[in-house]
């Protein structure tokens, strides 16, 4: 690979064509933060009416804040919003995606709010059944379940394991039999949908690792081998999930008429109608101001009305359908909050130049960034400041040239070290998949609700790394 000179390639302090100049660099955009977020009357933010100072004082920097109000407002709306589009018919269940975030608190409030969890893995589950949360509203999804997963998930009566493929189906009806008990599964099933996302988180196309295949004929056998072994298995119903950070119901309708169509194959082939289906989640958020999500009504009405059309197409009775928000759910409710270390201006040529904010976190606890080339903003929070917008680049402290929090946005001028930096829509998917890079420990996840704060996940110590050294 040929040599260049970096600066003359990838200089480039203007800001990105979707980056608007902002009239008011201290101002929350709209609808990017969670609903208590506000400015006090000093400048600082306050969140669930605690100010990030105190925050930061008490909890330190890094530390996930999420406004719980916010957190169980979105799950009810999702919640009634689906439930309310499909009355007319056989109803709706709506599932907390739990891979977004989990922790016990979560879960609580959400067998406290009425919705189910999907759980992905031994790890998962195991937090779920601490929070005390009801097996019978519990779904298991993954493509790779250990037989002693499985065991764990029958035990707990789980109301539903999502088999991945006609070898874990086979599985899961051995550990079943072993158990004496009939084990409730969903298929999960490919539509050959690709959803207009990041390809490592589109998942209904055919060439990757989730479900079994409508188009080969392999989901048409996959219901003919769990009817099959109907002493040991109950099929609950057909699972199809097309990607994430989807902002409207195009896919949604490609999808589920393949899923119907498969519906009516089975009723006409096997004499078995399938009265329960499972769309999955994936619904889009706002991460900055390029993003223009649907609303939980709007998404609910608009795949209550394909679904509608496309089975009085094929003769079919409306099913009871399920969702699985979680993205849509977490991400909004949570901001995380950070210090401000070195400031650096580092001159690329010409007029050329781009400012970098280090911050006390990093790709340890948001790899999103790095990982599928998310765009996220960011807001001084400590204070306001007169001084004009400016250009900048929040990085981290990891040792990684590609260790950005926020690849560009506009901050005062005048940011410096010690002051305090937000970067909303912090809830899914960060923690999850936070790390020790660097042996860095992870941060605290705090909630905020009524001027209280308590914490909801404790930060890591280095004692805790070095207990996992045996030396």
């Amino acid at each position: 690979m040929r040599a260049h000179e970096a600066g003359a390639l990838h200089g480039n302090d203007p800001a990105p064509t979707w980056l608007p100049y902002p009239a008011d660099v201290n101002a929350l955009l709209e609808g990017l933060w969670s609903q208590t977020t506000q400015r006090a009357a000093d400048g600082e933010l306050t969140v669930g009416g605690v100010g990030v100072t105190r925050i930061a004082q008490e909890i330190g920097t890094p530390a996930l804040v999420v406004d719980e109000d916010d957190f169980r407002a979105r799950a009810r709306r999702f919640r009634a919003a689906f439930a309310e589009a499909f009355a007319p018919h056989a109803g709706a269940s709506t599932y907390y995606a739990g891979k977004a975030f989990l922790c016990v608190a979560v879960a609580r409030w959400m067998d406290e709010e009425g919705l189910g969890l999907d759980v992905c893995t031994g790890g998962e589950l195991a937090v779920a059944l601490r929070a005390g949360f009801p097996g019978a509203r519990m779904a298991l999804h993954g493509n790779n379940k250990s037989d002693a997963e499985i065991r764990r998930a029958l035990e707990a009566g789980i109301g539903r394991i999502v088999a991945d493929s006609l070898e874990e189906i086979e599985r899961i009806a051995e550990i079943a039999a072993e158990a004496g008990v009939r084990a409730p599964i969903m298929l999960r099933v490919t539509t050959g949908v690709e959803a207009h996302t990041h390809e490592f988180i589109a998942t209904a196309h055919e060439d990757q690792k989730f479900g079994i295949s409508i188009s080969s004929g392999l989901a048409l056998e996959a219901v003919r081998r769990t009817l099959a072994r109907a002493e040991h298995l109950e099929l609950i119903g057909l699972h199809s999930h097309i990607g994430s950070q989807i902002f409207d119901t195009g896919g949604f309708e490609v999808a589920a008429r393949r899923v119907l169509d498969l519906v009516a194959r089975v009723r006409e082939e096997l004499g078995h109608t399938i009265d329960h289906l499972d769309l999955g989640g994936g619904f889009g958020v706002m991460y900055n101001s390029q993003h223009t999500p649907s609303s939980a009504e709007s998404l609910a009405a608009g795949i209550a009305g394909i679904i509608e059309k496309q089975c009085h197409e094929l003769d079919l009775p409306v099913p009871h359908l399920a969702f699985e928000p979680g993205r849509a759910i977490a991400g909004p409710s949570t901001q995380t909050l950070y210090e401000v270390g070195t400031v650096k201006d580092v001159h690329l040529g010409g007029s050329h130049h781009r400012v970098y904010v280090s911050v006390d976190g990093g790709m340890s606890d948001n790899v999103r960034t790095a990982l599928y080339d998310a765009d996220y903003s960011c807001l001084l929070s400590s204070r306001t400041s007169g001084a004009v917008p400016a250009i900048v680049r929040v990085v981290g402290k990891h040792c990684e040239s590609g260790d950005i929090v926020v690849k560009d946005e506009y901050l005062p001028a005048d940011v410096r070290r010690g002051d305090l930096v937000s970067v909303p829509v912090t809830g899914a998917y960060c923690y999850s998949l936070a790390s020790n890079y660097n042996h860095v420990p992870r941060p605290a996840v705090v909630a905020v609700k009524d001027g209280e704060l308590r914490t909801l996940v404790r930060r890591e110590t280095e004692d805790d790394l070095l207990a996992l050294d045996a030396g």
